[in-house]
């Protein structure tokens, strides 16, 4: 089959679909073989071959030499095959060119509805092999429609979907406007690739301020990290290789000229750059600038961390509906809690007076063990042997002891706690019966620690002194 100007179309198609020419090649072929089986049968032999020199599709049928015929349309007769061919023998198989025009209007519909499907296919596989290497990265594009919510955003050879959850609030997009967006996937399935946007991920802040510090492309500044609240405000983490660049102020810009392009491109946005840190308590202290922060305890355990700050700079830590402190969360990737410095003495006050109510807890022996870590009754109930004799003047016996009456002491005091929220909160009591159950229950509980502390104390007295004990007795 000749095509005029094959290859001048080909190679237009080509160029305007982005698919590869041999793949077009390969469609073409597939094409005119499915149109010859639809015209001749499926048993048929062919193969057909496109012909660079002559630009030219050609179709050949292939049958074996036989002395008698039983399949005509896979064998040829021996003198017939001779007229072809005349060194061919019985067993060889002998090609003959077909002309593709005898095809019929039905096989060049199939020829044409092959070519169209495997287009599609081929621009399809171009468009995802093209997007697939470009995800992360800022691309621009035309709002085309919109769609139930989503942005159906024009690329240029494909379209993109800006999905409703990842639009930045209150922003409004209309048909022909400039959208920027950074590639979050590229998804391929039947439908054909979905190239799917994201204004609202923290990798899109990452990578504008990429494109507008030459420091960071460079790779004297990294960014180590960055948070959103996107449309209201963002926390990204900065630190510099070279001691003589301030990471901040390189991001920052002359007079805030580069940040302000970032916050311009996302509808004024409020970024807080901070320095990164090495250290996570100094890190965390950076993240919640400007409140001043007075001490930090660190769990590794359970990775978080109990902030105190000063109480007139408690508001400014959290921030508005705790978003200040819910940031510099998600940016340390530490669980915060931030508490101000009255709240936390008086905590503090109260878990030492835990310590010395415990029975056979002296002054002495509170501040050894509030020396040590342990702040509260509840501590020491959760702790172990290991860690009690770890205190100098606290043997096994001793140990074992003062577990068991911090453990009946927060039993006792949870106790309290219950029967007192069950009071406040039982309004049908008469003013009698309500006094004379306070006095019932208050008097139980304080019989119960009593005895507990006789007890205890006796157990105490009888159990052999300590140097940690005769040290303090002298």
């Amino acid at each position: 089959m000749f095509i005029s100007d094959i290859k001048r179309v080909v190679e237009q198609v080509s160029r305007d679909k982005g698919i590869d020419r041999e793949v077009l090649i390969r469609a073409l072929e597939d094409a005119l073989k499915s149109a010859a089986r639809k015209k001749f049968g499926s048993k048929i032999d062919i193969e057909v071959k496109y012909n660079k020199e002559s630009d030219e599709i050609e179709v050949f049928q292939f049958k074996e030499v036989v002395e008698n015929i039983t399949e005509p349309d896979l064998q040829i007769a021996l003198e017939e095959a001779y007229e072809l061919d005349p060194e061919c023998k019985i067993g060889d198989s002998l090609g003959t060119k077909m002309d593709a025009s005898t095809f019929g209007r039905i096989a060049a519909q199939s020829a044409k509805q092959v070519i169209i499907q495997k287009m599609k296919n081929a621009e399809r596989d171009a468009v995802y092999s093209s997007f697939i290497d470009r995800k992360g990265e800022i691309i621009n594009g035309i709002v085309q429609r919109v769609d139930r919510g989503d942005i159906i955003v024009n690329l240029g050879h494909t379209e993109g979907i800006l999905p409703e959850r990842e639009q930045v609030p209150k922003e409004v997009y209309r048909r022909g406007d400039r959208v920027r967006a950074q590639v979050l996937d590229v998804l391929h399935d039947s439908r054909g690739p979905q190239i799917i946007l994201s204004r609202t991920h923290p990798n899109f802040l990452v990578s504008l301020f990429k494109t507008e510090v030459p420091e960071i492309s460079e790779g004297i500044v990294s960014i180590m990290g960055a948070a959103r609240e996107p449309g209201i405000r963002a926390k990204i983490a900065v630190a510099s290789n070279d001691s003589d660049i301030d990471p901040v102020g390189a991001c920052v810009g002359m007079k805030g000229s580069r940040v302000q392009n970032v916050v311009q491109e996302l509808r004024g946005e409020k970024i807080d750059i901070i320095s990164w840190h090495i250290d996570p308590a100094k890190f965390v202290c950076n993240a919640l600038a400007p409140a001043e922060i007075s001490r930090v305890i660190i769990d590794e355990e359970n990775r978080s961390m109990e902030v105190i700050v000063p109480d007139e700079f408690l508001s400014i830590a959290i921030g508005k509906k705790g978003q200040n402190v819910r940031l510099a969360s998600k940016l340390t990737k530490w669980h915060l809690d931030v508490i101000n410095e009255t709240k936390y003495s008086q905590a503090m006050q109260e878990g030492y007076n835990s310590l010395v109510a415990l029975p056979g807890v002296g002054i002495s022996l509170a501040d050894a063990l509030y020396e040590k870590g342990f702040f509260s009754a509840e501590e020491i109930s959760n702790s172990s042997l290991e860690d009690l004799m770890q205190i100098r003047g606290i043997a096994e016996e001793k140990a074992i002891k003062l577990l068991e009456t911090a453990k009946k002491y927060v039993a006792n005091a949870d106790t309290s706690d219950e029967v007192s929220n069950k009071i406040s909160s039982d309004n049908t009591l008469s003013d009698d019966n309500t006094s004379e159950s306070i006095e019932s229950s208050v008097s139980d509980i304080q019989e119960n620690i009593g005895a507990d502390k006789g007890d205890d104390e006796d157990a105490f007295s009888n159990a052999p002194l300590t140097d940690f004990e005769e040290k303090n007795s002298e």
